[in-house]
C-alpha cells in the first residue's frame, strides 16, 4: 500500500518547524528518521494531513557530553552509538544496547529521540531512559518544557508531548566509573522486536551495593523501573543467591502484555531470565 495523500513541509529553521507545529497541532507528525512513521503510513494505520521534515535543522543533529551527562539531539541516530560516544560505562552500555536495534540500515536512518516520542515497548532506547533517569526537553513555539523520563512514557505508543511540541534533545546523567552495567533482550531472532528486556546499573564497592538501577522493557504497556528491588539490592553483599532473589520477585511484579508472540505467562517468566541476565553481567 501507500500512503494517504498528505501536505509536505521541510523547514529551514527550528523556529518555523515550531510555528508549523502550532499551526497543524494533532494533524501533522514530525519526520525525523521515519522508520516507524513512514510504515505505518504506507499501511494507512497513520494517515497525517501534513509532515513536517526536519532534517534540515542542524541544531538538533547535536551529541555531546558535558557536566551534566549526555546531550542527544532529535536528529541523532541509532548508529551513532555503535561505537562508545562517552568514556566509562554509559559509552559502554550504549554501544552494546545499539545493537539489538533493528537491522543495520534502520540503525543509519531511525534516531534516538525518535524512538522515545514513537514510545514502544519494545523499545530498547525508552527502556534505556526510564531505568536511568533520562530527562526529555520538549520545544513548541509557547516555550521549552524538561519532563521526566518516569513522566513521560503513558502507555504503549503514548507519551506527554502535546500535539504542538516537538522533542528536541534528550539528557542523560552521567555514570561514574564505579558503576557497572549490564544488558539483556530476548528475541525470536535478530532484528525482531524484543519479547522481553532488563537493564541493570550498579555500584559496587568492595562486594557492597551502593546504588542500583533496575528495569524491564517489552513486558508490558511501557518500559518500567523497578524502584523496590533496586532498594532491596542496596546495602547488599552481591552473591548469586541474591540475584536469584530478586529475579525470582521481578516475576512477580510484573505485570506482562499477552499478545500472538508470547503469553503473560511467558512474558512474566522471561522477565525474571532477563532480570537475573543483567543483574548477573552488571556484578560480574
Amino acid at each position: 500500500m501507500k500512503p494517504a495523500a498528505f501536505d509536505y513541509f521541510r523547514p529551514a529553521s527550528l523556529a518555523e518547524a515550531l510555528a508549523l507545529l502550532a499551526t497543524y497541532k494533532d494533524d501533522c507528525k514530525i519526520l525525523a528518521g521515519g522508520q516507524s512513521l513512514v510504515p505505518a503510513m504506507n499501511f494507512r494505520l497513520a494517515r497525517p494531513a501534513v509532515l513536517i521534515d526536519i532534517n534540515d535543522l542542524s541544531e538538533l543533529d547535536d551529541l555531546r557530553a558535558d557536566a551534566d551527562g549526555l546531550r542527544i539531539g532529535a536528529l541523532t541516530r541509532h548508529a551513532a552509538f555503535h561505537r562508545p560516544v562517552v568514556d566509562g560505562p554509559l559509552g559502554t552500555l550504549l554501544a552494546k544496547v545499539v545493537g539489538h536495534i533493528a537491522h543495520y540500515p534502520i540503525r543509519q536512518r531511525g534516531t534516538f529521540a525518535g524512538s522515545l516520542a514513537h514510545a514502544d515497548p519494545a523499545s530498547e532506547w525508552c527502556l534505556v531512559a526510564t531505568a536511568l533517569d533520562a530527562v526529555v526537553v520538549a520545544k513548541s513555539a509557547r516555550g521549552d518544557r524538561t519532563i521526566a523520563a518516569c513522566d513521560f512514557f503513558h502507555g504503549t505508543f503514548t507519551t506527554d508531548l502535546s500535539a504542538d511540541e516537538l522533542l528536541a534533545e534528550v539528557r542523560l546523567p552521567p555514570l561514574a566509573p564505579c558503576w557497572r552495567t549490564g544488558f539483556y533482550e530476548f528475541s525470536r531472532r535478530a532484528g525482531d522486536f524484543a519479547l522481553g528486556m532488563a537493564l541493570a546499573a550498579l555500584n559496587i564497592d568492595a562486594g557492597v551495593i551502593k546504588d542500583a538501577r533496575l528495569g524491564i522493557g517489552g513486558i508490558s504497556n511501557r518500559a518500567i523501573r523497578l524502584r523496590k528491588l533496586e532498594d532491596r539490592l542496596v546495602g547488599q553483599r552481591v552473591s548469586p543467591e541474591l540475584i536469584d532473589a530478586i529475579a525470582r520477585d521481578a516475576w512477580a511484579a510484573v505485570d506482562p502484555l499477552g499478545d500472538i508472540h508470547a503469553s503473560p505467562e511467558y512474558r512474566r517468566d522471561l522477565a525474571a531470565t532477563a532480570v537475573k541476565r543483567a543483574l548477573t553481567e552488571a556484578a560480574a
